[in-house]
């Protein structure tokens, strides 16, 4: 795959974490050093973030794709206002979250889970 350069990615990779199609919390992830990714397995460090009008519209136009597909645990990644990543398998971020902002996004996933089952 390859992935055109944004040069907004200096500023930051901001994960948004959505649940059954709602983003619940994001995170940006800000490159280090000499690496020009901000993912955090490569040394990104985390930063707070809101998630902006731009960014809630990318949410609002896949959601009802993701939510159709069965995914609703899902990780997107914007930069720039631009949707760059699609995350469906174990999306990381919900720790750095949930830190930065004094939430607890894992329970709140584990809970709708549970009610979804119940």
């Amino acid at each position: 795959m390859i992935q055109s350069y944004l040069p907004a990615a200096k500023d930051g990779d901001k994960r948004i974490i959505l649940l059954n199609g709602k983003p619940i919390g994001a995170v940006n992830r800000i490159p280090t050093g000499k690496e020009f990714r901000g993912n955090m397995a490569v040394g990104g460090r985390v930063a707070e973030t809101e998630i902006s009008d731009r960014e809630l519209f990318i949410c609002d136009q896949v959601a009802p794709k993701l939510v159709q597909d069965g995914l609703y645990f899902v990780g997107i990644d914007v930069i720039g206002g631009y949707l760059t990543e699609v995350n469906v398998t174990s999306p990381t971020g919900i720790r750095e979250i949930d830190r930065l902002n004094g939430v607890k996004l894992g329970e709140q996933v584990i809970n709708w889970v549970d009610g979804k089952l119940a």
